[in-house]
């Protein structure tokens, strides 16, 4: 009899805390419809390895199959690189071909990880008893990329005990962008430089220009920052199907199968690390605010970055296009779209928005890259 309820003797008020905290990230998903393909699962998960002996993750000393999805595709990194492949296919690169100087915005809107990563090494040296090192504020850092795939991927090399936190920070705020960009683009923007119209060149971008554009940019990437290749090369590889033309069925199964399916796996994953003993630590609570911290550095560092060069440049850009720069692809670059129409309703200036979305996709990689290189060379 003992047997039928040691489940509900096992219980405590943790776990019942983090089984709430999944139901929430649920009804985010399914309610407000904030990332469901990512929150769901995750919520879902948490709730999993929450109940009474986790039998998910680990059962009578053998792992459990969360576990095993754990150590096959997260811990080898396998999940964020196939992500980047379903993403890579999804994305037309003609914009940003157009419009290349839309690559500075998309760096300048990696300036979250750098202001991130200094505010965490500062918290570190004021409270040593958290125990923060260089790996683990560039592990929190990264969240500045704006990017899940790319937080992961850092984070799995870094500090995977803070995996948990810093995937849930990422796919959060990432759904939480119309929330969070609006009060930053109009707190450093004037409503004359919110009406700035801006033109699109349309013209037709050759064949050859789109095939030899993810095979120059994996080369030059593989050259300055190679430790950056997994990220950048496999985005590139899932452009280089779609652009080829030769191609179409594995394109669209990229972009659909392979992206379903991967987001689903890595989800659930994902929750699966948030049992209570890991979650509920004040670190959590720090990484959730650092990473609100960082997104708002980067919607910051992209329109103030526009706005310096507006004083050099006859040709004047929106400076809520800047705010585009950052990783969260579509998102906001239909964000700032949505914004000019309510200062404007005939102007429009979402190619432009998308290019430097576009860019931050690439330039999140290529950041993620450089943060893996540096950090150990600094260390050493």
């Amino acid at each position: 009899m003992e047997v039928l309820f040691q489940g509900l003797l096992s219980l405590n008020f943790s776990s019942l805390i983090m089984m709430g905290i999944g139901g929430v990230l649920i009804l985010l998903a399914v309610k407000k419809d904030y990332e469901p393909m990512l929150l769901l699962p995750i919520g879902f998960g948490a709730i999993l390895v929450n109940l009474p002996f986790a039998a998910v993750w680990e059962f009578e000393g053998e792992a459990g199959v969360l576990q095993i999805f754990y150590n096959a595709g997260i811990l080898t990194e396998i999940f964020p690189v196939l992500i980047f492949v379903a993403v890579g296919a999804m994305i037309d690169f003609s914009v940003l071909i157009k419009n290349p100087k839309m690559l500075f915005l998309g760096a300048a809107a990696q300036f979250g990880i750098f202001a991130t990563v200094v505010a965490v090494v500062l918290l570190g040296y004021t409270f040593p008893g958290l125990g923060i090192d260089l790996k683990s504020a560039s592990a929190i850092g990264i969240l500045g990329t704006a990017d899940g795939p790319t937080s992961i991927f850092v984070a799995s090399r870094f500090a995977h005990h803070l995996l948990g936190p810093i995937a849930v920070a990422a796919y959060s705020y990432m759904a939480l962008v119309p929330i969070i960009q609006p009060p930053v683009i109009k707190a450093l923007t004037t409503k004359q430089e919110r009406l700035i119209r801006m033109d699109y060149s349309d013209k037709k971008i050759s064949k050859t220009a789109l095939i030899m554009f993810p095979i120059v940019v994996t080369v030059i990437s593989g050259i300055l920052a190679p430790v950056a290749v997994p990220l950048v090369g496999l985005l590139m590889f899932g452009n280089l199907i779609r652009e080829s033309g030769v191609l179409e069925r594995l394109s669209k199964s990229a972009q659909n199968e392979l992206a379903n399916l991967v987001t689903l796996l890595l989800g659930i994953t994902i929750g699966a690390t948030m049992h209570y003993e890991r979650f509920l630590q004040p670190m959590t609570l720090i990484i959730l605010a650092l990473g609100l911290v960082a997104f708002v550095f980067d919607t910051a560092g992209g329109v103030i970055f526009v706005k310096i060069l507006n004083l050099f440049s006859k040709s004047k850009i929106n400076p809520m296009v800047g705010a585009a720069g950052i990783s969260a692809f579509p998102m906001s670059a239909r964000l700032v779209q949505k914004m000019a129409a309510e200062e404007d309703p005939t102007n429009f200036i979402l190619m432009p928005a998308v290019s430097a979305n576009v860019a931050g996709q690439v330039a999140s990689a290529i950041a993620g890259g450089m943060v893996l290189a540096i950090v150990p060379w600094l260390l050493s």
